[in-house]
């Protein structure tokens, strides 16, 4: 793998934050209904929150974004040992942290796929192979992704306004429902909701060179 692509193929590490991406194959859709995006997110619940914090997310038609952090080595091995009570592994530090983050990925990937190709009676891949994770930190670059994977939709012309588009975590960043995600970590980091809100309202802030990192081209 050349170093160019190998860049987005970073290996999961316990507390660390990643800007991870997927596209279905060829020009096959991930989401053909809203039943569809619910499900996947009931699943990405199931699969993912145990072992990621989610900052913010984006589903769209063909493809997803998400900005999580791996949690600790001691959240990953408790869950672990969780799912698989009978594998002998004693202690924290003898757990395979990007072996078993990805694991769960893949099982997410292929409880939906499965589900999907039942109700649409289709067979095969439905995600592309790799999954694209880039670990990134807290700077200016967080900021810009977590405004990237929310207006995502306004950049693929599905809608005028980042509220236009429901499968996104914007609206639940704003609101006072229980959620999953980190919320209040997020608007912390923004400042407050207002601020959050307002950088939303900008675009002035984007730059071509960050544009094209974050579209993984």
């Amino acid at each position: 793998m050349s170093n160019s692509k190998q860049k987005y193929f970073e290996s999961f590490q316990s507390e660390k934050i990643y800007h991870i991406y997927n596209h279905a194959v060829g020009n096959e859709n991930l989401f053909r209904d809203r039943e569809n995006y619910l499900y996947f997110l009931k699943k990405y619940g199931q699969y993912i929150f145990p072992i990621c914090k989610t900052f913010a997310y984006c589903l769209m038609p063909n493809h997803f974004h998400f900005l999580v952090e791996v949690r600790s080595r001691e959240e990953l091995y408790k869950q672990f040992t969780t799912l698989k009570p009978e594998n002998n592994i004693l202690t924290a530090e003898d757990l395979n942290v990007p072996e078993f983050v990805m694991q769960q990925f893949s099982n997410l990937f292929n409880a939906y796929a499965k589900a999907y190709n039942k109700v649409f009676k289709r067979r095969g891949a439905l995600f592309n192979d790799y999954l694209r994770r880039k670990q990134v930190g807290y700077d200016q670059y967080f900021s810009s992704l977590v405004y990237y994977i929310h207006a995502n939709p306004i950049h693929h012309k599905f809608g005028e306004h980042i509220s236009d588009w429901e499968f996104t975590s914007y609206e639940s960043m704003l609101s006072n429902i229980h959620t999953k995600l980190e919320r209040e970590q997020v608007i912390r980091w923004f400042g407050n909701s207002n601020k959050f809100a307002e950088f939303h309202k900008k675009s002035s802030h984007w730059k071509p060179d960050e544009i094209a990192e974050l579209e993984f081209c």
